[in-house]
């Protein structure tokens, strides 16, 4: 959950800082799941074979069934959405808590996926849509969560900011973006600015939930100010967790007086020194931010079909764009 504001836990420090050859012994807490899950399906066999027909009825939907997914894809309509809860982040970010239509619901949402918003002000001729990556786990039962940036000049974000609790939201999905899968790449990079680190919260929430992916994780997060670092947190957890397999570098443009992170805007650089080189083999960098950090990083999509053309300070690293994805 987050704070009423965030901030910084403790300022990264301008040296640099390289990953180890082995991952780490401790594998955080995945083990204590799987434990639980083995108790569990334990006891279900004890009352298996010893139990009345009606209990072993009981076991057998209990271990099989799948949970329920409010998103289907496809030919499924729009969901309106309850709110029903609201809390401030920061001067102009608020999380907001979404209701599925049923209790015992998860989203159903793949890794590297997103949900899309529909609202139509007053007047208008046509409905405002816009794409946004909730910051809640895909097996949450029950509720959604968006972490959504008020913009002044944003129709979408300045409506979902006036919503109170009670009141509703269009939303369909999954639209997905990245067909992942566990392991798929040894090393993955991201590159985010503002808001644009909900699609790779959501990709790097998915690899360490998971036990089997071994997958290394370089993040380049940046924002104006420190009170606009979102999810540091949860960040910080991760590094501490998995230290030799997830290494975060924080960059400010207008950094406070005791800061001793990286200042300004996102460097060439800097890329060239925390990111896995271009050469090496299996690699993908993920980026996402506003329209000037595209342009600098990467270039801008054309579409949501189109990449576009690999442009920026990563083409002149040496990156293909077979090893860029934007978001």
């Amino acid at each position: 959950m987050f704070s009423r504001t965030i901030r910084a836990a403790q300022p990264l420090k301008k040296q640099i800082r390289r990953y180890a050859t082995e991952a780490g012994a401790g594998g955080g807490s995945n083990a204590l799941l799987y434990v639980a899950g083995a108790a569990g399906l334990a006891g279900a066999g004890y009352w298996y074979f010893s139990g009345s027909p009606a209990a072993v009825a009981e076991v057998k939907k209990a271990v099989v069934a799948e949970p329920k997914k409010a998103f289907l894809g496809g030919e499924q309509g729009w969901l309106s959405l309850k709110l029903s809860e609201v809390e401030v982040v920061n001067h102009n970010t608020k999380r907001l808590r979404f209701e599925l239509p049923e209790s015992d619901q998860v989203s159903g949402l793949p890794v590297t996926s997103a949900i899309l918003t529909k609202f139509k002000a007053e007047g208008a001729e046509k409905p405002t849509l816009r794409p946004y990556t909730p910051t809640s786990d895909e097996d949450e039962q029950g509720f959604l969560d968006l972490v959504i940036k008020k913009y002044p000049d944003g129709p979408m974000s300045s409506h979902i900011h006036s919503l109170t609790p009670g009141q509703t939201l269009d939303i369909k999905g999954p639209l997905p973006k990245y067909p992942w899968s566990a392991n798929k790449h040894d090393h993955v990079a991201l590159v985010a600015g503002g808001t644009g680190i909900t699609p790779m919260y959501q990709l790097v929430r998915g690899i360490f939930k998971n036990p089997e992916d071994k997958t290394k994780v370089t993040l380049i997060f940046g924002n104006v100010t420190e009170e606009d670092i979102l999810l540091k947190k949860k960040f910080d957890e991760l590094e501490n967790t998995y230290p030799q397999r997830f290494r975060a570098f924080y960059v400010l443009d207008k950094p406070p007086a005791n800061w001793t992170g990286n200042s300004g805007f996102i460097t060439k650089d800097l890329l060239k020194t925390v990111l896995p080189e271009p050469k090496s083999d299996n690699i993908k960098v993920f980026v996402c931010g506003p329209p000037g950090l595209m342009n600098a990083i990467s270039g801008n999509k054309v579409s949501p079909k189109d990449q576009g053309e690999l442009t920026g300070a990563l083409k002149e690293l040496g990156y293909t764009s077979e090893q860029v994805f934007k978001f």
